[in-house]
């Protein structure tokens, strides 16, 4: 069973419901569920197989795991966007007494913060939460592992005291936070802690013979912000334009913008891959293009949800099994069809309405030493720097108001750009971040540290 709409061309329809079917019969689940969103909404979903008799749809839910851990992330970026806390704020001093309280709340959310990967026995995911009510249970008696913000060590626990936090500062249960801070203001309403028809049942599928057995459904009680929610593609397709795009009553574009910049180094086995993590996302470069999202499991379940930023492309894919298809590679591969079939379109260049001619003054060529870099102003009022030849550094800069700009990306991310006179009025050179940009390599007549050779450039044998 397939639905979508028609602006998606027929061919394109056709790659991505193969790309489903192969993950289903080859992973061997027993439905699996996808979506594809561009430009902001939902342009294709696709099912294979049924759940209790029915094909499921954009409402049927699934247990999604792990992308739980995005629902947390974003209730703290908005209490550090509130002013209630700082991301470089010691746990210790908003949640007391935890034993993991030296870890930042910044290294908790980019699992850098030195804590266990699993709480202790018994296994988490397939028993009651009821057996650990309180966070030493879910910590134990050691509960870091390594030390404060030196790895990255993917942490369930770490998100647990997240949670807590949340609980702490916002007096009220993470769920009901959750539900009121994002779940009603995006519209996801078939998303909770708890399943509500139609959903999926988990199943384990044997890898052996082609059987299966149902998987116990656990309220996962404390460990809930690591991994509890239930949701639907539908709900999931939207969250994703959010976490492309932002949503001022959520959090801004800027917030979720910095939840997708890399926080974590990669781990060795990830190295290969160009796997990292932010603030709640999974970050990967992968065909070419960057993606960002979170995969999920629990026994029974699997979820993967990519977002290509730059292609303005996401997807979501859930199945209802223990293990088999690769939810995060075929979300990614859904993504990488529509982008590669029906290539985006780009906005028609426009010129600029007003021209500065002060700005216009320092567009062209500025060498670093003797770097060569292109200054350029576009009609969105940026100035952009990038090398001549090559893939040195390369940043975007926006204006200040003051006469100076902050670069936007890359190296230059944060640092100052601004234009150094000479008394009469005329532009010496620019200063960024303390480096100097100058009209010629060395240029004799500006203002180089260090001065520049009285004799100027010469010939090997002069």
């Amino acid at each position: 069973m397939t639905t979508s709409h028609e602006d998606l061309l027929p061919g394109t329809r056709r790659a991505l419901l193969h790309r489903v079917a192969v993950a289903q019969s080859e992973g061997r689940a027993p439905s699996l569920v996808a979506a594809v969103v561009r430009d902001g909404r939902t342009v294709w979903h696709g099912a294979r197989t049924s759940v209790d008799g029915h094909g499921p749809d954009e409402n049927t839910q699934y247990r999604i795991g792990s992308i739980t851990k995005t629902f947390t992330a974003v209730l703290v970026l908005r209490l550090r966007d509130e002013g209630l806390l700082d991301l470089g704020d010691p746990l210790e001093k908003h949640l007391p007494g935890t034993g993991a309280g030296e870890a930042t709340i910044a290294a908790l959310l980019a699992h850098t913060g030195g804590l266990a990967a699993e709480s202790p026995a018994p296994w988490w995911e397939r028993t009651p939460g009821s057996l650990r009510p309180e966070l030493a249970d879910v910590l134990g008696e050691r509960p870091l592992l390594h030390p404060v913000g030196r790895l990255h060590h993917y942490s369930n626990p770490g998100y647990t005291l997240l949670g807590a936090l949340v609980e702490e500062v916002r007096g009220a249960p993470w769920e009901e936070v959750l539900r009121g801070e994002v779940l009603e203001p995006l519209g996801l309403h078939r998303t909770g802690v708890r399943p509500a028809a139609p959903h999926a049942g988990g199943w384990a599928v044997h890898p052996w013979a082609d059987v299966l057995m149902p998987e116990p459904a656990e309220d996962l009680g404390r460990m809930a912000p690591a991994g509890q929610l239930w949701s639907t593609t539908g709900d999931l397709a939207r969250f994703a334009v959010f976490l492309a795009r932002g949503d001022d009553r959520v959090l801004s574009a800027a917030s979720v913008g910095e939840m997708r910049t890399p926080a974590a180094p990669a781990e060795a086995a990830d190295l290969a891959s160009g796997s990292t993590y932010g603030l709640g996302m999974q970050i990967e470069h992968r065909d070419g293009r960057l993606l960002v999202g979170h995969s999920g499991s629990l026994p029974g379940f699997l979820a993967g949800l990519t977002i290509g930023v730059e292609d303005d492309i996401a997807a979501v894919a859930l199945a209802n099994c223990t293990s088999g298809p690769l939810m995060w590679t075929t979300a990614a591969d859904l993504v990488r069809i529509v982008a590669e079939a029906e290539p985006r379109i780009p906005e028609p260049w426009r010129p600029l309405r007003q021209v500065d001619p002060v700005l216009l003054e320092l567009t062209g060529q500025w060498y670093w030493g003797t770097y060569g870099f292109g200054l350029r102003l576009s009609a969105d009022g940026l100035l952009s720097l990038e090398p001549l030849t090559g893939n040195g550094r390369r940043s975007r800069f926006r204006p200040n108001g003051d006469g100076t700009w902050t670069g936007l990306e890359g190296y230059y991310t944060g640092e100052s750009l601004s234009i150094v006179r000479r008394p009469d009025g005329s532009v010496d050179h620019l200063d960024l971040g303390s480096f100097v940009f100058t009209r010629r390599p060395y240029d004799e007549q500006a203002r180089v540290p260090g001065g520049v050779d009285p004799e100027g450039w010469r010939g090997i044998g002069q």
